[in-house]
């Protein structure tokens, strides 16, 4: 272009400026166009009808199973190929659900702290195969016979293999109630509402899930940093990933504050407190959005692909899919074959929300679904099933939007 404009004229060169910038328009409403098609099919009841729920559409599934409100991002090609809102984010108020709106990612929450714990191992700051009672100074595991020969590590913690034997889901405190710290969790103690944190067995003789294994992450990672936690997350992971609907922050505060949505029942209504709070930040306290969970699948996707993503290196994000050997978890992720597709993912449930995060292993494709209602997990399935058929997922053939 600058010899063209040189040569010839600045004529020459605005009009090809001027024919380049009508050609990107120009795509630009293709890809709207095609991504609308798939929109409309994902929607729309389901032909051919396979039984179930494909003779509903999506609202009238939403309407079936009292949700209020759900939020999609679907991962095509390594990114966002759309995102949208349906129902509403507050029964009381009649607040529409948008791409903006921040649910609670619940569980989801695990597999983003895995993100940042393996970014500073990456860093050189930990091992994920250390003795973590060399990384604690605020709380230690207990000395026992069954961590003599293999000692309680980064890597158990997080695949869910380290023999801690709590098996918690946190229930979450209402917004004006005391809040324990991390220690006081790990060890039971008031104003705590869940039992200590007890090993059962020892490292990777076999998986059970543990939230209380994530808060002993949780408490590593702040003691080697010397940071709040909420803030280390924005440093390690969410800032680097563009994740600007996203926080770690309990209760949440600036603008991911004024675009929450309201936890609902099973019936769709409200429950007296507008959310809970989670001081078990890194097992469930994450504030978030589909687009930004989507750029977390994308981030491990890209680096995975190699040679390396905005926050991890190749055999970085290789350890995120690597399981243990025992049970489905590896470094954060639970991986699982679907058809003929490996696929990592993860799902959430917190008071009054459910949502679930899914991609492709190699192929840079997936879906995010977040509900603000106990009822959510009745139609995630349903929505990723739907994404899958519409975009031919693990199918040689190019599906054609309808």
């Amino acid at each position: 272009m600058n010899r063209l404009g040189r040569n010839r004229g600045g004529v020459i060169g605005s009009l090809a400026l001027a024919a380049m910038a009508a050609s990107v328009g120009s795509a630009s409403v293709e890809a709207q166009d095609e991504a609308a098609g798939y929109v409309a099919r994902i929607e729309a009841a389901q032909s051919p009808n396979r039984q179930g729920y494909d003779g509903y559409t999506l609202a009238e599934l939403m309407a079936r199973f009292r949700i209020p409100g759900v939020s999609i991002a679907v991962i095509r090609d390594f990114k966002v190929h759309w995102a949208k809102g349906y129902g509403v984010a507050d029964v009381e108020t009649s607040r529409a659900v948008d791409p903006t709106t921040a649910f609670q990612a619940a569980s989801i929450s695990k597999p983003v702290m895995a993100m940042a714990a393996v970014r500073l191992a990456q860093e050189g700051r930990l091992s994920l195969d250390q003795d973590v009672n060399e990384l604690l100074t605020s709380w230690r595991v207990p000395v026992s016979e069954l961590h003599a020969r293999q000692a309680v590590t980064p890597r158990s913690l997080l695949s869910h293999t380290s023999g801690s034997d709590d098996g918690f889901g946190f229930p979450g405190y209402k917004p004006d109630a005391p809040r324990p710290t991390v220690v006081q969790i790990l060890n039971g103690e008031a104003p705590s509402n869940v039992g200590p944190v007890r090993f059962a067995r020892r490292p990777f003789e076999g998986q059970k899930y543990s939230g209380g294994g994530s808060q002993i992450m949780q408490l590593i990672l702040t003691d080697l940093t010397k940071r709040p936690f909420a803030e280390l997350m924005e440093e390690k992971v969410l800032r680097p990933l563009g994740m600007t609907g996203s926080s770690y922050a309990q209760p949440p505060v600036g603008p991911v504050a004024e675009r929450t949505a309201r936890a609902h029942d099973g019936r769709g209504q409200s429950m007296g407190a507008k959310w809970h709070v989670y001081p078990e930040q890194a097992a469930a306290g994450l504030w978030t959005t589909p687009s930004d969970l989507a750029a977390v699948a994308i981030e491990l996707q890209t680096a995975i692909r190699g040679p390396t993503g905005k926050v991890l290196s190749q055999a970085s994000a290789r350890e995120m899919i690597a399981p243990t050997g025992l049970g489905p978890f590896a470094v954060g992720f639970v991986i699982e074959k679907r058809g003929e597709g490996w696929y990592f993912n993860h799902g959430g449930a917190n008071w009054g929300f459910r949502c679930n995060l899914l991609a492709h292993v190699r192929k840079g494709y997936g879906v995010v679904v977040m509900t603000n209602g106990d009822n959510g997990g009745q139609i995630i399935r349903e929505i990723e099933e739907r994404v899958a058929a519409a975009y031919g997922w693990d199918s040689l053939d190019k599906p054609i939007p309808r």
